[in-house]
């Protein structure tokens, strides 16, 4: 929650950033303003999220990794490269593996050698990773879902959708960027 004294700091923080924008001639700064409530939220679900993780000794990309590999265990394709979990999840390939190693050694996950490729390893839930992550999804999704009670289901639903809208939007800026490298 933010205090008085966090909101005043906020609020002259603001004021002071919009004075020197107007000074160097920017005066519309809705994609500015956008993408600073869009990572202030981002940090504060991080802070909440890593805040609930503890419980379980997990950390929130730990987390993340287990759920993309829960729901690849549902699809035809029950495991994936770390690779393929990288990109995903938009981390470096060695944060990836440290995680994977950790929880390898929790016995969460398994690695086997892909039959496609002897020189990569395939990653997919253990018998006890799957058991933890059936037990404590619904917990996380509940909790999560309760972050949301401020807003409304017509808030909520609109909220969704712009951000969809936005995240299409910045997908696209990285397609560019990527097309704009390599031509």
């Amino acid at each position: 929650t933010s205090t008085p004294t966090n909101q005043t700091s906020h609020t002259e923080y603001r004021a002071a950033f919009s004075h020197l924008l107007a000074e160097v001639g920017m005066t519309e700064t809705h994609g500015l303003e956008l993408l600073r409530l869009v990572k202030m939220c981002n940090g504060a679900y991080d802070t909440i999220l890593g805040e609930q993780m503890r419980q379980d000794s997990m950390s929130s990309p730990q987390w993340r990794l287990l759920v993309r590999l829960l729901v690849a265990a549902q699809g035809a394709n029950k495991s994936l490269t770390p690779t393929e979990l990288a990109r995903s999840q938009r981390l470096s390939k060695n944060t990836v593996s440290a995680h994977l190693r950790s929880l390898e050694e929790r016995g969460l996950i398994e690695r086997q050698i892909d039959p496609d490729d002897l020189r990569a390893f395939r990653i997919q839930l253990s018998a006890e990773g799957l058991r933890v992550m059936r037990h404590s999804l619904p917990i996380h999704i509940r909790f999560l879902n309760d972050l949301a009670t401020g807003l409304s289901s017509d808030e909520i639903e609109q909220l969704q959708t712009l951000l969809e809208k936005l995240h299409l939007s910045l997908l696209r800026c990285i397609e560019n960027d990527a097309n704009t490298t390599t031509a």
